[in-house]
């Protein structure tokens, strides 16, 4: 067995490799993203030599982790493979912070009220830790971005203390942690926790952590104003509460949810139909949206774009964008140089952005072979209801055009979108497809369907020729489309680039009855 011992001068880099400026959710980052960054990152270096003997037997540990369905020694591989392929040595100090997690009941807190958090391990790193351990818990916010430099210094909101008995198995025997939050404004947070042994750090580890004030009195009013107010926006007021209660439980990311917009958005609407009126009748411009998915018992999100221009006496076009992997209902509208809201207002587009159930969702499986693994079914079928629901609810509320519905996405947004198109091929005037990947086969039942296609001929996350393939059915059955290869193009970086040629691909096609 190994001993560690980690000189200080190690730790400054260690909280750079291991707690950057976005600390790890409860919610851990599915392992469908981790792997992703990662072969990205193998792309992107096309390791040789040294470097590649170690990734290929890195890969050969990754297969046989998955294989044998251990899955905290699959993180800690996926964790592994960046630092190697970023040329630096994985450290025994590496192994024992990708190990350690924090979990709690609640992160987001009442600073009012005890909070209790645990130090965790995922799995049993090999180092070996001979002697006591003891810990520091701070309450941190990261500094933000400084011109030249990655990420600034954190700033230290309130020192927590410090703590012993910290087990060297914390798989068998949690440390609990009693922390005092009081006086800590409102805010999202980094809870840092590092593990010394002999007065040098050997670990560390953040979750992120959202303090919010007065909370149990803004949830009791929310669901008191709710069970009056008119049942079309009932969802709309208790978002707040039912994605606070997924993201304690640890099944969303922090990330996903905005306490302090979330709730007073909701406080908004709560006051606004007081009346008994919907708020949202006759409201234009960028805004969100809420809805009950029956079959998960949640509160869905989506978002929102009308022109101001909207007359409900007119049928206007509408086009449903699916974000990427790890992305949100926000992604096209906060991303790709904020692009598509404009273009909408520009063109005169209705545009609906739905969550997809999880950010991992993969809008199901189309026409191809459910996944054997019932959970991900699961998280698949509803990802695909999901967007089928806000589809359903946008027609309800507007005046859409039923031969100029659009149907686009970026990454697992495009695989998503050949996904669904073929599977409801009476519904789509076109699609749009930016960096993904289908199968060729499903093409024959949208062979008259207009497919507009952008791909970058360097993508390292999705291959090009995930593209090229579609593109070659497509030729073969005289279907309509464009195809844009960006030379050097990368994965996201050929979006926005091409946005507007896409609102003028789709105002050329109608639906065909």
């Amino acid at each position: 067995m190994r001993h560690a011992r980690v000189a200080p001068a190690a730790v400054a880099a260690l909280a750079l490799a291991l707690i950057p400026a976005a600390a790890a959710p409860q919610a851990l980052t599915s392992l469908s993203s981790l792997r992703v960054r990662y072969n990205t990152q193998k792309a992107t270096v096309r390791p040789a030599g040294e470097l590649r003997e170690q990734i290929d037997e890195l890969d050969r540990e990754i297969a046989e982790a998955t294989r044998a369905g251990n899955t905290g020694e699959l993180r800690k591989l996926l964790a592994k493979g960046p630092v190697l392929l970023a040329g630096r040595a994985w450290s025994d100090s590496l192994e024992y912070s990708t190990s350690l997690l924090l979990r709690t009941d609640r992160v987001v807190v009442d600073p009012a009220r005890p909070w209790t958090v645990r130090l965790e391990q995922m799995y049993r790193p090999g180092v070996e830790l001979a002697g006591p351990l003891s810990g520091r818990a701070v309450l941190r916010r990261p500094a933000a971005p400084q011109a030249g430099a990655n990420v600034g210094a954190a700033v230290t909101i309130k020192d927590l203390g410090a703590f012993d008995g910290v087990t060297r198995d914390l798989r068998e025997s949690p440390r609990f942690l009693d922390l005092d939050l009081s006086g800590v404004p409102d805010g999202t947070y980094q809870l840092a926790v590092s593990v010394s042994q002999g007065g040098h750090v050997v670990g560390s580890t953040a979750l992120q952590v959202a303090v919010r004030s007065g909370l149990d009195a803004s949830i009791a009013r929310l669901e008191r104003g709710a069970a009056s107010a008119p049942h079309s926006v009932r969802a709309d007021i208790l978002y707040p509460v039912d994605r606070m209660r997924l993201v304690n439980r640890g099944q969303l990311e922090l990330r996903t949810f905005d306490p302090a917009g979330d709730f007073t958005a909701a406080e908004e609407v709560l006051a606004a139909s007081a009346s008994g009126r919907d708020p949202y009748v006759g409201r234009t411009g960028d805004f969100k949206r809420h809805y009950l998915l029956e079959s998960a018992g949640e509160i869905m999100p989506y978002r929102m774009y009308v022109p101001t221009g909207y007359d409900a006496s007119r049928p206007m076009p509408l086009i449903v964008a699916l974000h990427g992997l790890g992305g949100t209902e926000d992604s096209f509208f906060t991303g790709y140089d904020r692009l598509m809201p404009r273009l909408a207002e520009e063109r005169g587009y209705l545009v609906a952005a739905p969550l997809g159930y999880r950010v991992d969702g993969s809008y199901g499986w189309g026409l191809g072979t459910p996944p054997a693994d019932p959970t991900t079914r699961s998280i698949q079928e509803r990802s695909e209801e999901d967007v089928m629901r806000v589809l359903e609810a946008v027609r309800r509320d507007y005046n859409v055009d039923p031969d100029r519905i659009y149907l686009m996405g970026h990454s697992m947004g495009a695989i998503g979108t050949w996904r669904i198109g073929p599977k409801y091929p009476d519904l789509w005037a076109a699609l749009g497809a930016f960096a993904g990947a289908g199968q060729p086969a499903t093409l024959d039942r949208i062979r008259d369907l207009p497919q507009f296609v952008v791909h970058g001929d360097a993508d390292p996350t999705v291959n090009v020729s995930g593209s090229r393939g579609m593109v070659a059915r497509m030729r073969e059955l005289g279907t309509p489309f464009e195809y844009i290869e960006v030379p050097g193009g990368g994965h996201s970086d050929v979006v926005a680039p091409r946005l507007a040629e896409m609102f003028d691909f789709f105002a050329e096609h109608a639906r065909r009855r």
